[in-house]
């Protein structure tokens, strides 16, 4: 039995075909049957039922290559701690991150990780809080980055990134520039779908009645873009956060309305279950965002007690 098998098994087990197993490994089909044989015959056990087209993974299978993944985790955190022992900056770390900070906090910070650390390979995945929590607990993700705190918060560790400003975009009734939460609540509202937990923030903020959103008409977005297309279109308002308003153009930075005093905000953290081989990535993968993100944010100008941090 050797590493390269369970890398195999893993493989075969995900893509469920030799041929896509195979190429997910960078060898030949015929390579891979017979490592993953092998190994079979190594333990007395049938791993895969070959009969059926996508191919099953067996009961006994399914335990094997959970212990095999575990294993390659274990391989990878020695690996990782020998460079870190060694000071080198390089190895892979894989990035969660939701959608709504993903839009506009990638393009700040990914170009500059790359050229200061050339060994350092990112893979970044656009998924929800939920799957993002999950991945980490199963090991296919290194780290996320999200808007916190999170429900079961005690089962990961958490860095805080940054807090940002969240603003309303649209025109009000009495074209006001400046609003409190409440004063929104019987203006047309436009939201992400569920699942984006900038929605839930938005809703427990402002006090809004879910049932009441849009009654006569129901849409709900994926995009900021989408939302404001609405807005303009429709009228009505939406709520977006400060890096993806400095995106703007000037024409539609003119409809942003600011809350007054205590001023909401999000907060972004990195977040990681069991870091132990990779903590020095995360650290450092913390400290440039911060470097480049906290200045950027006009809650830096914000005294502590005039922010509220809005809760999904």
């Amino acid at each position: 039995m050797n590493i390269q098998q369970l890398e195999y098994i893993i493989a075969l087990d995900e893509r469920k075909s030799f041929s896509k197993a195979a190429e997910m490994c960078f060898i030949t089909q015929a390579t891979l049957s017979t490592m993953v044989k092998k190994l079979e015959i190594e333990l007395d056990l049938i791993l895969f039922d070959r009969k059926t087209n996508p191919i099953i993974t067996t009961d006994c299978g399914i335990e094997i290559i959970e212990l095999a993944k575990q294993t390659l985790r274990s391989v990878n955190q020695i690996k990782e701690l020998a460079k870190s022992i060694k000071g080198k900056i390089e190895g892979r770390i894989t990035i969660g991150i939701i959608p709504t900070i993903a839009n506009s906090l990638l393009p700040l910070f990914i170009k500059s990780m790359l050229e200061k650390y050339p060994n350092l390979y990112l893979e970044v995945k656009e998924i929800t809080t939920n799957d993002i929590l999950k991945k980490l607990k199963e090991g296919s993700l290194d780290v996320g980055i999200l808007s916190t705190p999170v429900k079961h918060a005690e089962e990961f560790e958490e860095q805080i990134l940054y807090y940002e400003s969240l603003l309303v975009y649209g025109e009000t009734a009495n074209n006001k520039k400046y609003v409190l939460p409440q004063h929104l609540v019987n203006e047309k509202i436009w939201l992400l779908e569920e699942g984006h937990c900038l929605r839930d923030q938005f809703i427990n903020l402002c006090s809004l009645n879910r049932k009441k959103l849009n009654a006569n008409f129901k849409f709900e977005s994926n995009s900021f873009e989408t939302l404001l297309n609405m807005v303009d279109s429709f009228g009505g308002l939406t709520v977006i956060p400060e890096l993806y308003v400095n995106t703007l153009s000037v024409e539609r930075k003119k409809k942003i309305i600011q809350f007054t005093s205590p001023y909401p905000v999000r907060e972004v953290s990195l977040i990681y279950h069991r870091p132990y081989a990779k903590h020095r990535l995360i650290s450092i993968l913390e400290s440039e965002i911060k470097a480049l993100i906290v200045p950027l944010l006009t809650t830096n100008t914000i005294q502590n007690n005039e922010q509220i941090i809005v809760k999904t």
